[in-house]
């Protein structure tokens, strides 16, 4: 049944709290791949309190998590990410509390066998003083809710990647239990984690989380070019263009202009690009 977008478009949701601690931050770094060598400059102190912690900037997307859609109509069988902007407008702390008002921006029909777009928008405040956190602008694929006509409201344009040859890149491990470690901070589908679930959904096994890719990427543009400084990243997006196994090796492609970092990442042994018009931006 198609989707009614004027529906969906007034579904909000207001002051959702969302609270962490420094242990959830930690074991956020830990399945990005952060202290597989803890001696290694820059690493330890997104895994270890000790010096004072750093916090990934991938850890808002995972902050932001709302069940307002829960039953809006769709088939949640068929939901696919489809891809995440995230801008921080401030660094985020090792320990706090959010407030994160969230709405439907867009809704965008492909046709009934490609499906819908949705774009859901979350403003997270900080819960003791309301100020602004971080903004994430969130793309779903409803597959099977497609036909319904013109959508209503402009899903983001993607960001165009240069036209010349990378002049930067990195190669990342995607280990063995990393999907598994993941879903400890909180996206507990067994599509992650049980192979019968894997294969029932035509997946040859459990695949890794996007929101994980994503942050995977960015851990390779911090080590790469950031020295590790988690303060230099203001904004992150991607569009998620393919699945990432365990035991799968990236391969991250970087393009630096000034403080614009444009980036996809590709499984070379499948030849498939996993994550597209990639745009990190950097403090100036």
């Amino acid at each position: 049944m198609p989707l009614d977008p004027r529906h969906l478009l007034g579904l909000k949701a207001r002051a959702e709290r969302a609270a962490w601690t420094e242990r959830d931050a930690i074991l956020y770094a830990l399945a990005l791949g952060f202290g597989r060598d803890p001696g290694r400059a820059g690493e330890l102190p997104f895994v270890y309190e000790g010096g004072g912690l750093r916090v990934v900037p991938t850890f808002a997307s995972a902050l932001a998590r709302s069940p307002f859609l829960k039953g809006c109509g769709w088939d949640e069988s068929r939901l696919v990410p489809g891809g995440e902007r995230l801008v921080l407008h401030r660094p985020l702390a090792p320990a706090g509390a959010l407030l994160l008002d969230s709405e439907v921006e867009s809704v965008e029909d492909r046709g009934r066998e490609a499906g819908a777009l949705v774009t859901v928008r979350t403003v997270a405040r900080n819960a003791a003083d309301q100020q602004p956190v971080f903004t994430v602008q969130r793309a779903i694929e409803a597959r099977g809710d497609g036909g319904f006509g013109a959508g209503l409201g402009q899903s983001p344009a993607p960001h165009v990647l240069p036209a010349r040859s990378p002049d930067l890149g990195c190669d990342l491990e995607i280990r063995p239990e990393q999907a598994l470690l993941y879903r400890l901070g909180g996206d507990l589908n067994p599509l992650h984690a049980d192979p019968a679930v894997a294969r029932r959904a035509g997946l040859p096994g459990p695949v890794l989380h996007n929101l994980c890719t994503l942050g995977v990427a960015c851990r390779g543009i911090l080590e790469t070019i950031c020295e590790f400084d988690a303060t230099l990243v203001t904004a992150i997006e991607a569009r998620y263009t393919g699945g990432v196994y365990p035991g799968d090796h990236l391969r991250l492609e970087l393009w630096q202009d000034a403080n614009v970092v444009s980036f996809r990442a590709l499984v070379p042994a499948r030849g498939r690009v996993v994550l597209d018009h990639g745009r990190c931006l950097l403090a100036a």
